[in-house]
């Protein structure tokens, strides 16, 4: 990215709509756009415009006009780059927004690449590393909860946990480098007993940031639940239910879904990922059997299994050859449990409208489980269901402002650097010399620092990260 060019971007979303906006940014902005824009108060210019403020008047090309817009000006440093920026709000025809890009271009600037925007706003010091990130989080957000979490990190919670941290450890460390300046004079400066307590403090924070990463993830990537039970059990009317849609087909036909059907939805502020399967039985089908066989591969990929059961069955094939099919469910409860150690596993009892609770009451004690009863059609029982689904996802860090980590990079970043303190503790405690001391801190720093880029972070790393950006971001 050449930060000397002055750039423009549509930064709402392609297509037509009732306005669109381009954004212009770099050394030259007020120069490009003062030949293509005209003021229609004659008193006004944006020679003398002050930053903050909005101009009326029309974009021309030659003798005509392409459109009347309202251009917002930011003079760096106060904009989101820092540079000279100049927000266009036109009409959202696409020929409108294409021809203003065009003259644009035409007058000396170019289109931005993915993430250029935000990038210089890093550059520039605007926002530091992780705050960059946490924009692209926020565009991303699908939830409440990751909505809250991006917008926390965007203002720069998780950055300044990061930076006391990093500011305590570095003033150690210089006292431990400057030890080395008079190694043979063996004195110390840093009190090992201070430096012994301050790692243990600095390890408790980065073990509460890498545990919160498995709650990140969920706000983050979805909580993934998987429908699982019998064919004709109602998996499928249970996703249309939740969904509010009729995403599955529903027949009386068993085996009707024969691969698994995905579809988010967010409850309770939570994405979740609900996941329809084939219904587990035995068959000589072989297309059903692969959709048996994707079944188990989703239970293993879920976070929760939802096992769903046909309460009339209870009713209707007992007896029948001289079984209690309570017993046949209570089968496959246990193999489920064998299969989802770790996971949580919801046992729904479905179909509770088809029945006499007092002649099935015997039979769901038999099961020995804690169950949902719910009428998927009838919608009965969904309310208590979703309150279990979100009861699985701890919001209590949320719920308390504490820092969530979302980002697998701040991820693994945390746990080199946490493994880097551990070093430095084990030398303590072998009491190794002073500057074998100051390489493992300065290691934990580099790792620290990298999260929000305060050390020279690789140009493929930050490539990355704002190649995932949208245009116009």
């Amino acid at each position: 990215m050449r930060m000397e060019d002055t750039i423009c971007a549509l930064s709402t979303p392609q297509g037509m709509g009732a306005i669109a906006m381009i954004r212009l940014s770099g050394p030259e902005a007020f120069k490009i756009f003062n030949q293509v824009f005209t003021p229609f108060r004659k008193d006004l210019s944006l020679k003398t415009a002050p930053g903050y403020s909005m101009l009326f008047g029309k974009i021309t090309e030659g003798n005509k006009t392409v459109d009347e817009v309202m251009a917002g000006i930011f003079r760096n440093p106060h904009s989101y780059t820092g540079e000279d920026t100049i927000e266009i709000s036109c009409h959202g025809s696409t020929y409108i927004q294409e021809q203003i890009l065009k003259l644009l271009i035409a007058h000396g600037a170019r289109l931005a690449e993915p993430g250029e925007y935000t990038m210089r706003a890093f550059a520039n010091g605007k926002m530091d590393l992780s705050q960059a990130e946490a924009v692209a989080d926020l565009i991303a957000s699908e939830s409440a909860a990751s909505h809250r979490v991006a917008l926390q990190q965007m203002r720069g919670g998780f950055s300044e946990e990061i930076k006391v941290l990093r500011e305590e450890l570095i003033n150690f460390a210089s006292l431990v480098e400057l030890e080395l300046d008079f190694a043979e004079e063996d004195v110390e400066f840093a009190d090992r007993q201070q430096l012994q307590d301050l790692l243990e403090k600095i390890k408790k924070v980065l073990k509460r940031l890498i545990d919160s990463f498995a709650t990140g993830n969920v706000i983050k990537n979805g909580v993934p639940v998987a429908i699982v039970g019998a064919p004709n059990a109602g998996k499928s009317t249970l996703l249309n239910t939740l969904l509010n849609e009729e995403r599955a087909i529903v027949t009386e036909v068993a085996g009707t879904t024969r691969d698994a059907i995905e579809d988010e939805i967010s409850l309770g502020g939570i994405k979740f990922r609900f996941i329809d399967t084939a219904g587990i039985r035995e068959t000589e089908d072989v297309v059903e059997s692969i959709g048996i066989r994707k079944t188990f591969e989703k239970i293993e990929q879920s976070q929760v299994v939802l096992y769903l059961f046909n309460v009339e069955s209870l009713v209707t094939l007992s007896g029948v050859e001289g079984q209690d099919f309570s017993e046949v469910i209570k089968n496959e409860i246990n193999q489920l449990k064998a299969k989802t150690q770790g996971k949580t596993l919801l046992i729904v009892a479905n179909k509770m409208d088809l029945v006499d609770i007092h002649s099935v009451e015997s039979s769901l004690a038999n099961l020995d489980a804690d169950l949902l009863r719910i009428s998927a059609l009838e919608k009965t029982g969904i309310e208590e269901l979703i309150q279990c689904l979100t009861a699985e996802v701890n919001l209590e860090a949320l719920n308390s402002n504490q820092t969530i980590v979302t980002n697998a990079r701040h991820y693994d970043a945390l746990n080199k650097a946490f493994s880097d303190i551990q070093k430095v503790e084990e030398g303590l405690e072998n009491q190794i010399s002073g500057d074998f001391l100051a390489m493992d801190i300065r290691e934990a720093l580099k790792h620290l620092g990298s999260i929000i880029g305060e050390v020279e972070t690789d140009r493929d790393i930050l490539g990355n990260i704002f190649g995932k950006f949208c245009i116009g971001k």
